[in-house]
């Protein structure tokens, strides 16, 4: 809903505009120089679309079906509207599961098949921090997940995001300028603190310039 306090944090950093249409948030963007409206799950099939393209390409036939990850703390709503855009970019949504518990899958392939384990899954994304602990019965094939937890405001953009934050103070106090009133302005030095923290992880030095 548009009133949720997880959209009220996202508005502050958005370089769009979100509108309240009937209590749901719409995306408008100037496209082909129109203004247009989306609804997320609309933005949500457009990349799910362009991962049908991608991997059809790669395996030289159609794809109708996909399982479909979701972070951990995805609400019913939120697991809903992740279904509907898979069907928007027309695919047949078999299943929707959580992203660690898809990793979990994923690394099960190395266990030891005889012995069951509790295994720890921390994954940071993009966006994102997740965190799950699962009972695995390689064996028998069964995942039970014994706790979850996780922050929709911690991961690679909220990295960027707190180096932002700094350089405008930064900038306010050695030019007496806010960048805070251009959007334009504040996406520039995003993109510069998004390259500097990709430096970061192999140097430990990085430089900021932007014209």
């Amino acid at each position: 809903k548009f009133n949720d306090e997880k959209v009220a944090k996202c508005l502050r950093y958005l370089p769009y505009k979100v509108l309240n249409v009937d209590g749901r948030p719409e995306i408008q963007v100037e496209y082909l120089g129109e203004q247009k409206q989306f609804k997320p799950e609309e933005i949500s099939s457009m990349v799910l679309s362009k991962m049908k393209q991608i991997a059809e390409t790669f395996l030289d036939q159609e794809v109708k079906k996909a399982v479909i990850t979701v972070p951990a703390y995805f609400n019913d709503a939120q697991r809903q509207s992740t279904k509907d855009a898979g069907t928007i970019a027309g695919l047949e949504v078999i299943r929707i599961i959580n992203e660690p518990t898809a990793a979990a899958m994923a690394y099960e392939l190395g266990f030891d098949k005889k012995k069951e384990q509790k295994v720890l899954i921390f994954d940071c994304g993009g966006g994102t921090h997740d965190c799950s602990i699962l009972d695995i019965d390689s064996e028998n094939g069964v995942y039970e997940v014994l706790a979850v937890a996780g922050d929709p405001f911690l991961g690679g953009q909220d990295f960027d995001q707190r180096l932002v934050d700094h350089f405008k103070v930064e900038f306010k106090k050695k030019n007496g300028k806010d960048l805070g009133t251009s959007p334009r302005s504040v996406q520039r030095l995003k993109q510069a603190c998004e390259r500097a923290k990709r430096t970061l992880s192999n140097s430990s030095t990085a430089t900021i310039e932007v014209d």
